[in-house]
């Protein structure tokens, strides 16, 4: 399952605030910006706003996700990001809204003024609906639901593809050989171009001086031209890299060409390759691939779901496709890409598949589905026999037939509080425990009865976390009792390092005279006493 808190700028936000995203996407030079989209299609921007990369008026950072409010309520579809960075969308109505850095015009509005906020791009697209988005490093392309391919921004190179080097400010048709071409799929490298369309066929255009464009030279090309090289395939995507390309094909082949400065073209070393090779020859079908500008590193997905990364990977040269152990491509940019941004604007929307611990969790104490329940305190909790017996040597035990629990519906128990119980319950579906120290005595009390281990790690560890002068001897008393030797020792150490505090507290006095006299000796011991 895709996890945006792999990424390191995602684990700023709390549980609430990532389970309302949608779609997001992490960029910039150090991957310290972010957007994300909600499910009620509010679009959210935090991080380092280079360049004002974030849209919200001003070029200052946050850390605290922010609301584009000019785009509530837009459904956006495809979105991508330039090296500035600059930022491009398109929405589901076709629009297309660009901001941030804009040096060379990348954001297509005719100016080179920085976008502080998002702006509807319009000039010649005012009329046509655009599905889908891409930038390289300074410019920008657009594809048409018609299947026009349209270009505006930084042209050095011919990456515009309007047969000269001048940079282009407002969206211009790229025309030529594909003038009669319905595109189906675009992407963009640093300062090249490529296009699929319909019938399979590839074609690029811009730099091509690492080989990039596939043609078989290293001779920049101001106009599309066809990957003749590709003839017969009918290639189904199509993804670039800093300066290197992977096609797939609908047969579930792959081929890659370009820059191989750190074996980002998986063919075992490290040469360019001025037309496309094919690789992963003895591996399965391919069904996904994955690359992005500003990174020198591929993946690809196989049918079984297997996942394979080659290029740099965290500062190593991977020059054959290595199997890892992730379920999704994704996860190796997060992972493993330098810097680790997005290769593609991440989808969450399958995420109300629930798996089988979330199942475990959202089921427990629910009285619809349960067969047995607990009366503690008066009070009911609603269980399920076999994940009790699954979870609990106790309860497999008194699951059987000859304990007289097993003929019941409901069982009393009277030793525990209803919190305490309650948490245990909890613990058994979910792994995890939420009580405060004082609480956490009672289920350490469980624990040790019930022989759960685990859950006594637990319960230790809750309760070195909420140690106060006030409640230090308690705990320690607690952990004598209840035979837990490290907190017994991290609680010991409390109470003498704060030996005048604790000595003034009520529980100190009302101790055990054997405890206390223990207490004395080992503090004793210790030194503790010297002054």
């Amino acid at each position: 399952m895709v996890d945006v808190a792999k990424w390191p700028v995602f684990s700023m936000l709390g549980p609430q605030e990532l389970s309302m995203i949608q779609k997001a996407i992490v960029f910039g030079l150090s991957a310290n910006e972010a957007i994300y989209i909600t499910k009620d299609n509010e679009v959210y921007v935090f991080g380092m706003n280079c360049s004002n990369c974030l849209g919200i008026g001003d070029s200052q950072s946050t850390i605290v996700p922010r609301k584009l409010d000019f785009l509530s309520g837009r459904k956006v579809v495809s979105l991508s990001y330039g090296s500035g960075p600059h930022v491009v969308l398109a929405t589901e109505d076709g629009e297309v809204f660009a901001w941030g850095h804009n040096g060379y015009s990348q954001l297509g509005v005719g100016t080179c003024n920085q976008g502080v906020t998002p702006v509807l791009v319009s000039a010649n697209l005012h009329s046509k609906k655009v599905t889908e988005v891409a930038c390289g490093s300074h410019h920008s392309m657009a594809l048409t639901d018609t299947g026009e391919v349209y270009a505006w921004g930084y042209n050095n190179c011919g990456q515009v593809g309007s047969g000269s080097t001048s940079n282009q400010p407002i969206p211009r048709r790229v025309s030529s050989i594909l003038q009669n071409k319905v595109a189906v799929s675009i992407v963009c490298g640093q300062t090249s171009s490529l296009a699929v369309v319909d019938n399979g066929e590839v074609y690029g255009w811009g730099y091509n001086g690492n080989g990039q464009l596939g043609l078989g030279s290293n001779v920049n090309q101001l106009t599309p031209c066809r990957l003749v090289a590709l003839q017969g395939l009918c290639v189904q995507q199509v993804v670039s890299g800093y300066a290197h390309s992977l096609a797939l094909t609908d047969e579930g082949l792959l081929y890659t060409w370009g820059a191989n400065t750190y074996g980002q073209l998986g063919t075992g070393n490290k040469s360019n390759q001025l037309t496309p090779v094919q690789i992963m020859t003895g591996k399965e079908r391919v069904v996904e691939v994955a690359a992005c500008h500003s990174t020198h590193t591929s993946a690809a997905k196989t049918q079984s779901g297997q996942v394979y990364m080659w290029g740099q990977c965290r500062g190593q040269s991977i020059v054959l496709p290595h199997l890892t152990h992730f379920t999704c491509t994704d996860d190796v940019f997060a992972c493993f890409a330098t810097p680790s941004v997005m290769w593609r604007l991440l989808s969450m929307e399958h995420d109300d598949f629930l798996t089988v611990a979330q199942c475990l969790k959202k089921e427990f104490d629910n009285p619809d589905t349960a067969d047995i329940k607990f009366s503690v305190d008066g009070k009911f909790i609603h269980v399920h026999k076999a994940v009790l017996k699954m979870r609990c040597e106790h309860f497999r035990s008194m699951f059987q037939s000859h304990w007289n629990e097993d003929l019941k519906d409901v069982i009393e128990i009277s030793q525990f509080s209803y919190p305490v119980y309650h948490s245990f319950l909890k613990f058994l579906y979910t792994d995890q425990v939420e009580l405060p120290p004082e609480e956490a005595i009672g289920l350490l009390d469980l624990a040790t009865s019930y022989c759960e281990n685990r859950l006594k790690q637990l319960c230790q560890h809750i309760i070195k976390r909420g140690i106060t002068v006030e409640n230090a001897f308690s705990l320690l008393s607690a952990a004598v009792r209840y035979d837990a030797e490290d907190l017994e020792e991290f609680c010991f150490k409390f109470c003498v390092n704060h030996l005048t505090e604790v000595t003034q507290t009520t529980a100190f006095w009302h101790i055990d005279g054997n405890l206390l006299k223990d207490f004395i000796c080992r503090a004793s011991r210790c030194k503790a006493f010297k002054n």
